[in-house]
């Protein structure tokens, strides 16, 4: 089959796979940052030589985060469709898919964020805290703005986690890249399709890598 009847007969699958897959992990990595980014400031906050060291929080959340990571997706999945459909209504397609990659990448972007708020100089934060700083002003002016950079690389690294999983999520019913690589070409032995499906996930996964890195080496004024 020659590239343009290709696309005359693919390309409008694909062109709806490609949207399926961006908005699944768009709006995945969305709320697990508004779930995960309040998790990973609470645990940093609360650590030892944190702000205000609460030894019981900090254990109960460093729990929550590492046994939400350890969970394989694949399990998770499956595991929540209840809560998936009480949730959004379905297990399947777009919006069943949401659901568990949200809730299989906030503990992961809790960990990142608790550890790009450790990198911040600790001296800075001295400094907030002897001119009288709230704790509200001394994480959003200090300890977000000195680590937003590595945040962004986080956000970046969040995305291309989710952007696999979307696939993943696909040989389920989620629709999407993923969905089209196994139904259109794995399952009916059509290769071309399946080559243009991973092509696809590997040029929107290095355009999105390229403009976090680029994004973080702007906002970074520690040079």
């Amino acid at each position: 089959m020659d590239i343009v009847a290709f696309f005359a007969e693919y390309g409008p699958l694909l062109a709806e796979g490609t949207v399926d897959t961006l908005v699944m992990t768009i709006l995945s990595c969305l709320f697990a940052y508004l779930i995960g980014l309040p998790v990973g400031i609470g645990f940093a906050l609360t650590t030892p030589n944190g702000l205000h060291p609460m030894r019981t929080l900090n254990t109960v959340l460093g729990w929550i985060i590492n046994i939400g990571r350890s969970i394989p997706f694949v399990i998770l999945l499956v595991a929540i469709i209840p809560f998936t459909r009480l949730i959004v209504g379905t297990s399947l397609g777009v919006p069943g898919a949401i659901v568990p990659l949200t809730v299989s990448a906030a503990p992961f972007v809790a960990r990142i964020v608790e550890q790009s708020l450790a990198e911040v100089d600790a001296g800075l934060i001295e400094a907030a805290q002897s001119f009288g700083s709230s704790t509200w002003q001394i994480v959003t002016k200090v300890m977000l703005r000195e680590s937003l950079p590595s945040l962004i690389r986080g956000v970046a690294i969040t995305f291309v986690n989710l952007f696999g999983y979307s696939a993943m999520a696909g040989t389920v019913g989620a629709g999407g890249l993923g969905d089209i690589a196994i139904r259109y070409g794995y399952q009916r032995w059509n290769a071309e399709i399946m080559i243009a499906a991973v092509i696809l996930c590997v040029v929107l996964v290095q355009i999105f890598q390229s403009f976090g890195d680029a994004m973080a080496r702007k906002l970074d004024h520690r040079k």
